[in-house]
């Protein structure tokens, strides 16, 4: 009897540290603009259940729409997507009270930063309507030094409203972090960089670029959990490419599609991400759509569409799966909520909650750790 009541606490025990276990921060970026908010919001997140509780708010920064963070958890970069104003800023952030310290700004080099990246070195930060690439340096304190290189893109593409010039919509490191490859709807090409983290004046090095089809506008892309593949979702087509990867260089390997068959309307691709287990690819689409699409990914790296999902919201700008892959939460721009989804990790499908967000004009999901 001893034994049996030592075993099933055991059990309760080891339940009882998963659950703790389970429970993240998410920290969003929103648009300031068209509706109040403070800019970046912190909650807690329970992945056993999907629950969630505001923590902290940051005082008040202008539309801070992209986020990223040092690997110590310690400082949150974001941009500060605003014309001509642009800046990029670092905060300080206390995981355990989500509380927020703006530390500084600088200025972002180029018109709507509208993504970023960091490591322990530099800051890196794409200017859609700059058209260029920006590398600030960190200080010891984790501010933003002063930009040591900026990257300036050319060319244009045939959709003339929307690539009447050079738009970097995205930078990412390699799974290796020796390259950085930035894409460019404007001119429909993806760029590789050699990245070189201690150089005063010379981070990135062009290597090569690979050029899509005519008028898709590369977006978004992000890497299988091997580094053997990239996947490219383009915002204007609606195409996702699959590229084999390796040392800097994009080689295609098939091409598929994020729009249902029958859909008939106006789209725009936004968002693309994995799951934790590197058995499902995501994508979200816009405009009229306004659903967001299931693929299995094969052993070949290869897509096999498990069909779309509405998002049950308008302007699915970005998501986000939260670490142990239970859930999925999708960010609506227009309707300002966050929906939360749960996952089948059998089957990639997502099924409403029924539990949502109420956000001003949300934009980035970040799952952190809460301590």
């Amino acid at each position: 009897m001893k034994k049996q009541i030592t075993a099933l606490l055991l059990v309760l025990m080891c339940y009882s540290i998963q659950a703790q276990d389970n429970k993240f921060n998410l920290v969003i970026g929103t648009y300031t603009k068209g509706c109040e908010s403070k800019g970046i919001y912190v909650y807690s997140f329970d992945a056993n259940t999907g629950d969630f509780n505001f923590k902290n708010a940051a005082e008040s920064t202008v539309n801070p729409s992209y986020l990223t963070f040092s690997a110590d958890n310690k400082f949150i970069y974001s941009v500060n997507e605003n014309g001509n104003e642009s800046k990029v800023s670092a905060f300080g952030y206390t995981p355990s009270n989500g509380k927020i310290d703006f530390l500084n700004s600088q200025n972002a080099m180029g018109a709507d930063p509208c993504y970023i990246i960091n490591d322990d070195k530099n800051v890196i930060v794409a200017n859609y309507s700059g058209g260029n690439i920006g590398v600030f340096g960190k200080n010891a304190d984790g501010s933003i030094g002063e930009a040591k290189q900026v990257i300036q893109h050319y060319g244009k593409g045939i959709n003339a409203k929307r690539q009447e010039g050079p738009h970097v919509h995205m930078v990412q490191f390699s799974p290796d972090k020796k390259f950085v490859l930035a894409n460019d709807l404007g001119n429909d090409k993806v760029y590789s960089y050699v990245y070189n983290p201690n150089s005063v004046n010379a981070a990135l090095k062009v290597k090569d670029s690979f050029a899509v089809e005519a008028g898709s506008g590369p977006r978004h892309l992000t890497f299988s959990k091997d580094g053997k593949y990239a996947y490219l979702l383009k915002e204007l087509s609606g195409g996702l490419t699959t590229f084999s990867y390796s040392k800097g260089k994009l080689k295609k390997v098939d091409q598929t599609t994020i729009l249902a068959k029958d859909f008939k309307g106006t789209f725009t691709g936004a968002a693309i991400d994995i799951s934790p287990d590197g058995k499902f690819l995501y994508a979200t689409n816009r405009g009229d759509a306004n659903t967001i699409s299931i693929f299995k990914i094969l052993k070949n790296g290869k897509l096999e569409s498990q069909g779309q999902t509405s998002t049950l919201g308008k302007g699915p700008r970005s998501f986000a799966i939260d670490p142990t892959g239970n859930f999925l939460l999708v960010a609506h721009q227009y309707t300002n909520d966050i929906i939360i989804f749960q996952r089948n990790t059998t089957t990639g499908k997502l099924m409403d909650t029924g539990k949502k967000i109420e956000l001003c004009s949300p934009v980035c999901l970040v799952f952190t750790e809460n301590k």
